[in-house]
């Protein structure tokens, strides 16, 4: 199954909403932070004590490649690496273009009526 997302432009609601989901019983290792800007994303997942999509997630191979690519192309191959369709991608690196930050959460089970 696909990941669970939501989008935030107030870095304390995101905040508040991880607290939710924890206190639902969700694992800190299912809840991911993702912006368009790495220290943000940092910044975020430090104060939300979240994770962000790094080597762990994507795999030697995707990370070394990240380093050659474009921010875009970054962000497509991080979403598409938690669960997200090429297209899903896509339209989510578009939201992060607009300055949004994701909140992506992987334990479905837990997030059913959090959608």
């Amino acid at each position: 199954m696909k990941p669970v997302v939501r989008e935030y432009t107030n870095d304390e609601a995101l905040k508040s909403d991880v607290l939710d989901l924890k206190n639902k019983g969700v694992d800190k290792n299912d809840i991911y932070v993702l912006s368009h800007d790495d220290e943000r994303t940092n910044r975020v997942a430090s104060k939300a004590d979240t994770n962000i999509i790094g080597i762990s997630e994507l795999g030697l191979g995707s990370a070394v490649g990240n380093i050659f690519s474009k921010k875009g192309d970054e962000l497509r191959t991080k979403l598409e690496e938690v669960g997200f369709s090429p297209a899903e991608a896509e339209l989510y690196e578009g939201k992060l273009d607009e300055g949004k930050v994701l909140l992506i959460v992987t334990d479905h089970e837990r997030v059913t009526n959090w959608v």
